[in-house]
């Protein structure tokens, strides 16, 4: 994949399916970039989407598993901070998955 179209739109993507732009992002660029990964966003979902974007405007980076599951829990304590509640959430691939979804670049340690 490397185009989504949302609406009329038509955003580029990188060979992996991140958005190339992240300022392309948007509430229904995330719904589409889920819908292709087979997932309904839920609340859930949304809240480590917008943890993981403030974690980027901060950091300037995308945080690996360990530093997400550990700012998650900082930020929204540990029942929701903890590696089987990401994992269920992003299927098994919380830091590259929820990155993608949350329209930031590919974590540069994962694989």
């Amino acid at each position: 994949m490397n185009a989504l179209t949302v609406g009329a739109r038509t955003l580029a993507l990188d060979k992996d399916g991140y958005l190339a732009d992240r300022c392309d992002w948007s509430a229904d660029v995330a719904t589409a970039l889920a819908a292709a990964e087979g997932i309904e966003l839920s609340p859930e979902h949304w809240e480590v989407l917008e943890l993981l974007r403030a974690f980027y405007d901060e950091f300037q980076l995308s945080p690996a598993t360990r530093p997400l599951i550990k700012y998650t829990a900082l930020k929204l304590g540990v029942d929701k901070g903890n590696s089987l509640h990401l994992n269920r959430l992003f299927k098994g691939t919380p830091a590259k998955l929820a990155a993608k979804l949350a329209g930031l670049p590919k974590p540069t340690n994962c694989l």
